[in-house]
């Protein structure tokens, strides 16, 4: 936690907008690259099925899920309906519903209207969600709203332009480098969760991820091995951490 990270009297009185440009600039100092390197790929993606630069851009900024945006491109590519490529997409984004309702209630504060939440959820990534599950526990219950959204918007604007970049680059970046970038995203999110993790339970439920996702994969193939990891890997966390505060 850094010297920012830390509440006091100052912080109380801090208004809102300082508060966005601390949630972007914590952003850009690395999380958001992390994650925008991971939608180049999207706009080779798009301009390969003959969309236009705005609209490989533009699905960034309303699906905001990589692998949601590699199903979406990938399914008109294969000349599936629009009703079942939305399908599709929607279906690959129930992962992000327990990511969700974990945060929501560090964002919610009295009197908050029905749209600034459904702004908080749409916002929900895997890195807007690991580093500010991480980050908002020790920040002002107030400023946790408003640092949320300037990383959040750092992390979406910062992919944009970069799906944007991709779409220009296919075919010109190094396959040994493309392969690189993929695994960017996985590396950082890895040692994130793992940099926030601080009962034996947290780490229970870190090794069991790696541990039952080959299984998990070959019982329910693609689109549904992460729910049965994070179904089964995490209720036996849960379980292990509950056993272990009844000890004491």
């Amino acid at each position: 936690m850094t010297p920012d990270d830390q509440p006091d009297g100052d912080d109380l009185q801090t208004p809102a907008s300082t508060w966005v440009y601390r949630g972007a600039r914590d952003a850009l100092a690395l999380p958001a690259w992390v994650v925008a390197l991971s939608l180049v790929g999207v706009g080779g993606l798009a301009q390969s099925v003959g969309h236009p630069v705005w609209a490989a851009m533009m699905s960034t900024l309303v699906i905001w899920a990589g692998p949601a945006q590699v199903i979406f491109y990938g399914g008109i590519a294969a000349g599936m309906t629009p009703l079942a490529v939305a399908a599709a997409v929607g279906f690959s984004s129930v992962r992000f519903f327990p990511m969700t309702v974990a945060i929501l209630p560090l964002l919610r504060r009295p009197g908050q209207g029905f749209w600034a939440q459904c702004a908080a959820a749409h916002f929900v990534a895997v890195t807007v969600w690991t580093e500010n599950l991480r980050r908002l526990p020790g920040k002002p219950p107030p400023a946790r709203l408003p640092y949320y959204y300037g990383f959040a918007a750092a992390c979406i604007l910062l992919s944009t332009l970069s799906t944007g970049a991709g779409y220009f680059l296919v075919g010109a970046l190094p396959t040994p480098l493309a392969a690189g970038i993929l695994f960017v995203s996985p590396i950082y999110f890895t040692l994130s969760i793992s940099a926030g993790a601080r009962v034996p339970a947290d780490w229970l439920a870190i090794a069991l991820g790696f541990a039952l996702e080959p299984p998990m994969r070959a019982l329910l193939g693609d689109g549904f091995d992460l729910l049965g990891v994070g179904l089964v890997g995490g209720t036996a966390a849960f379980l292990f951490g509950q056993m272990l505060e009844g000890r004491r």
